[in-house]
């Protein structure tokens, strides 16, 4: 860089590492925020779904590591956990001088250039082979349980040191929350800078035909239906409750869950967007009784002027403001959420869903886009003043 003019040029390719691509969730929605700053980036991840994806990825360039050519790669690809470190290393990107990588699955543990950037934007370290992971090996059940779980517990084991090791051939970690950056700390002993997760405004909103505040006339639950979503807290927790609750979503406990649900539980399964919407518009508060690491759903609630009753630990830490946009409960008990529930009941006029929606409106696509590209020129930056002093 000369004295005069300071700015980098921009990256001449850039490459997008995510873990796996079989579905639109949380960490997808960001992917598409990354490929939207860099139209021409190539994406690599070890197994693609195009048939599940948005559009603006599914016509992307999308290269698949080995994995993906493994027998029944497209729906067993956690099976092939094992094989993704080195699937990873064996990607050539000795063409590209920036890579973002998309961290909760294996993604950060590229080879690249001395010279490249290497940004890591990381949704979560592997929970199942960190602080899930009794949780994880707790549930390979059934006649093959045992070996299942020896097998699990000697391949976490020799994933930690790989997942160590790799951190230090990243250049920056950004966290999508501070609860995620603390978690970054403790086990790659790394710091790392915070940007919140973009919420859809488009797609989530006050706009629609939704009952006016006041006629609200149910809580809601979201969330796939797996353990450490907790879905089971909540329908114990309304259980004793004269309140009705909507479930949304699918998952390994859909069934029992539907089995134990008491009269006042309705299961609702996986809906459709426009469904969700208005689910959201027309609840009185959205229920969040799991740890998460940050957790969109809350904001896309609150972009339709509902308010959020969690569980005050992880990243809606970030997101919900007691008293302005929700509140929390202090124990991942039904009795203290089921206190939680009659607090807020006799309270919930003081929400105002206009100002709900304003705070939601703080975490959209622009102000994500904005952040993280503030990230990535200041790491670029720094690398570029490094290899200038040698």
């Amino acid at each position: 860089m000369s004295d005069t003019d300071d700015r980098l040029p921009p990256p001449r390719r850039v490459a997008l590492i995510h873990y796996w691509l079989v579905g639109m969730r949380g960490g997808e929605r960001v992917l598409e925020e990354m490929a939207r700053l860099y139209p021409a980036a190539d994406i690599f991840t070890h197994v693609v779904d195009r048939s599940r994806l948005s559009p603006l990825l599914a016509e992307r360039s999308v290269t698949e590591t080995f994995v993906g050519r493994l027998p029944g790669a497209r729906r067993h690809y956690q099976k092939y956990l094992g094989f993704m470190p080195r699937a990873l290393e064996e990607l050539d990107l000795g063409d590209y001088d920036l890579i973002l990588s998309s961290e909760s699955g294996p993604a950060k543990g590229v080879i690249a250039r001395p010279d490249a950037t290497h940004l890591c934007y990381c949704h979560s370290p592997m929970r199942y082979i960190w602080d899930h992971y009794p949780t994880y090996r707790a549930e390979l059940q059934g006649p093959l349980g045992a070996l299942k779980r020896r097998y699990f517990s000697g391949l976490a084991h020799r994933l930690r040191g790989w997942d160590v090791a790799s951190a230090a051939r990243v250049d920056r970690f950004v966290a999508n929350s501070r609860f995620v950056a603390a978690r970054i700390e403790r086990v790659w002993g790394r710091e790392a800078g915070v940007v919140n997760p973009p919420v859809d405004l488009d797609r989530y909103s006050l706009v629609g035909p939704g009952v006016p505040q006041g006629e609200r006339g149910y809580y809601l639950f979201v969330s796939e239906l797996v353990r450490y979503k907790r879905a089971d807290l909540a329908i114990e927790a309304f259980r004793d409750l004269d309140l009705p609750l909507k479930v949304v979503g699918q998952g390994a406990e859909f069934e029992a869950l539907s089995r134990a649900a008491p009269p006042n539980v309705q299961m609702l399964g996986r809906v459709g967007d426009a469904e969700m919407a208005e689910l959201y518009r027309n609840a009185r508060a959205l229920i969040f009784p799991g740890e998460e690491d940050f957790g969109i759903v809350p904001l896309e609630a609150m972009a339709c002027g509902t308010p959020v009753i969690a569980y005050g630990r992880g990243g809606v830490l970030d997101s919900v403001r007691p008293g302005v946009t929700g509140l929390f409960f202090d124990a991942p008990t039904p009795a203290s959420l089921r206190d939680a529930v009659l607090a807020f009941d006799g309270q919930r006029d003081r929400f105002d869903p206009e100002a709900l929606a304003r705070h939601a409106a703080g975490f959209g696509p622009d102000r994500f886009r904005r952040e993280l590209l503030a990230e990535i020129e200041a790491t670029r930056a720094r690398k570029a003043a490094r290899f200038e002093t040698r």
